[in-house]
């Protein structure tokens, strides 16, 4: 089956949502007032939630219900509660920064209908509390999606709607990141090193604000791996093969996905350079790395690999990683 049949919105009303969005401000806070929810409570849900997200990826059968159960109750909350403005404002946030967390979970798990459901979910709650860097992120996540599904022309339109909302330096970096990892897709050489060149001066811009959560990850390492891929996209090996070691060498040890993703994006670069053996030895890290953390999402990767793989199979290690790869399909 085809992994577009599971998307639950079409290319153009994600781009349309997008467009809404953009156009369109915040929305009203009806419930004003003093109310059974006060400030200590929502504080403690803004530490649990927060705590929930941080542990989402490295122990997803553990926080996946939980994560389900905390913004079950946020939206009860919402619904039924009564707070004062700033309190609804943080509830809405949090429910935003639930949604998106279980939204990445359910796209690891190539459940991509219930992802973009989470993921309109959060952008619906980021812009009714007025958290545009946010929604620029879910939006962005959506178009990262999008790409995964080989749909970069609708993925490159809702960055365009994105990018400029943006108020953090690190949010409008990661955005034109992506932005440039769907214009390589698209093969526009000079708009991608246009992006490119965004993203790194975004990411070196001085703020005297903190990153958003959901972009706080956003490093030197990112920006070198996916820059790698661009380049990759883009036909120039050599340069991608060097920035994506660039990136894994900056990268913390503590963000395994993101290793493996790095690791499957080397494997690629690899195959298509003709170097099958060390692909397969790059392919079998990050097919060990994602198994042992339960990324279902990085394993796709790696599996996606096995066609281009098979004509190399009598080379030692390419066979072993074959068997394996078809003795999960």
């Amino acid at each position: 089956m085809s992994r577009r049949s599971f998307v639950a919105y079409t290319s153009g009303s994600l781009a349309a949502l997008a467009h809404l969005w953009a156009m369109t401000e915040s929305g009203p806070f009806p419930r004003w007032g003093a109310g059974d929810v006060d400030g200590e409570m929502v504080t403690w849900l803004e530490t649990t939630g927060a705590e929930l997200i941080q542990l989402a990826t490295e122990r997803r059968k553990r926080t996946h219900r939980l994560l389900d159960a905390h913004l079950n109750t946020v939206t009860e909350i919402i619904s039924e509660g009564r707070y004062t403005r700033a309190d609804e404002q943080r509830l809405h946030t949090l429910a935003a920064s639930l949604a998106q967390a279980i939204a990445w979970q359910q796209f690891d798990e190539r459940r991509h209908a219930s992802a973009s459901r989470f993921w309109h979910a959060a952008l619906h709650n980021a812009h009714t509390a007025g958290q545009r860097d946010l929604g620029a992120g879910v939006l962005s996540d959506l178009a990262y999606q999008l790409l995964w599904l080989n749909d970069a022309d609708t993925a490159a339109a809702v960055l365009e709607h994105a990018i400029p909302r943006t108020q953090h330096p690190a949010a409008r970096s990661l955005l034109y990141l992506r932005q440039a990892r769907a214009l390589a897709v698209l093969d526009e050489h000079g708009r991608c090193r246009q992006a490119l060149s965004q993203a790194e001066k975004w990411l070196d811009a001085p703020s005297y604000d903190p990153p958003p959560a959901w972009c706080s990850w956003m490093s030197p390492a990112d920006l070198a791996a996916d820059t790698g891929r661009c380049l990759a996209d883009l036909g120039e090996l050599r340069r991608a093969h060097q920035l994506m070691e660039v990136g894994m060498d900056l990268l913390p040890a503590t963000r395994s996905k993101t290793r493996a993703v790095f690791l499957a994006y080397q494997a690629e670069t690899h195959l298509r350079a003709g170097d099958a053996d060390i692909a397969a030895e790059t392919a079998t890290r990050a097919f060990d790395l994602a198994s042992r953390i339960n990324a279902p999402r990085c394993v796709t990767m790696v599996r996606d690999l096995e066609p281009e793989l098979a004509p190399y199979g009598h080379i030692a290690g390419v066979d072993e990683l074959l068997e394996r790869l078809r003795a999960v399909s």
